[in-house]
């Protein structure tokens, strides 16, 4: 079994900045792509920033320069560093990975989510 718990939303003002992680656990042999999406209310799931296991990375336009994602693969866990902050950001933010397990077929996992709600 393989899971994927976040942590690290709350609530933050405008301008402000949150570090979420994201940790992989279970019957893992390798760990592909590891992601972070968004849903906010009413709206459709977005990607958010994206990393490959060699460390490449790409991002949604809304968070280029402010945000940053990278990982740490001795530690299964994924991190989305995410620097001033917009109302617009508020979102769920659930993380996601492409995971081979020790039995079975690589496939796409996914976190619960961690709320993220930017307000003054």
């Amino acid at each position: 079994q393989v899971q994927l718990v976040e942590s690290g939303g709350g609530l933050v003002q405008p301008g402000g900045s949150l570090r979420l992680s994201c940790a992989a656990s279970g019957s893992i042999y390798r760990i592909y792509d590891m992601g972070w999406y968004r849903q906010a209310p009413g709206k459709q799931r977005e990607l958010v920033a994206g990393i490959t296991r060699g460390g490449s990375t790409n991002y949604a336009d809304s968070v280029k320069g402010r945000f940053t994602i990278s990982r740490d693969s001795a530690k299964n866990v994924v991190y989305l560093q995410m620097n001033s902050l917009k109302p617009e950001d508020t979102a769920v933010y659930v993380c996601n990975a492409n995971i081979g397990p020790l039995s079975g077929t690589k496939r796409v996992y996914w976190g619960q989510g961690t709320q993220v709600t930017v307000s003054s």
